[in-house]
């Protein structure tokens, strides 16, 4: 459990999305100044159970981007980890809606992963469970695209150190 002021990212089972999300994030903030690059990124679950492995496409698809995986392990959603937490992403209108239902109080930060992307894009991010690497694929080129500006939104809410 990562201690108060970390970035939560949100899927549905915790085993492609959020934790592909969640490795690319860290990775981008590892090239930034402080505090940005050691600041921690969890991933979590609206319906996950604990220790499921990554899906073994979602592992395939981060490697060809340089990123390991293989030791994730999936846990659910806690009230802890969305107190704690700096800014909440999720995947989709419906994780919000889940986590602004299901948690009191909910995250005041709670936001989509690919909203800050200019328009016209989609904000959601198609869950790839069950498809082929190539919709693994997709779905991890859709998050890269939205990692620089939930970077540049973070630098809005964490003060430079």
């Amino acid at each position: 459990m990562p201690g108060p002021g970390h970035i939560l990212i949100v899927c549905t089972a915790n085993i492609c999305r959020s934790p592909m999300a969640a490795g690319l994030l860290r990775h981008f903030l590892a090239g930034q100044g402080e505090p940005l690059q050691s600041l921690p990124v969890v991933s979590a679950g609206i319906a996950a159970r604990h220790g499921d492995p990554i899906s073994d496409n979602a592992t395939i698809a981060m490697k060809k981007a340089g990123i390991d995986l293989s030791g994730h392990a999936s846990q659910p959603v806690t009230q802890q980890l969305l107190d704690e937490a700096l800014a909440v992403f999720c995947m989709t209108e419906s994780h919000r809606a889940m986590i602004q239902l299901q948690f009191d109080p909910a995250p005041k930060h709670l936001y989509l992963f690919r909203q800050f992307l200019p328009p016209p894009v989609d904000p959601e991010v198609d869950d790839p469970y069950g498809g082929p690497l190539s919709v693994y694929e997709t779905c991890r080129d859709n998050l890269v695209e939205a990692v620089p500006s939930v970077v540049n939104f973070l630098k809005t809410i964490i003060p430079a150190a």
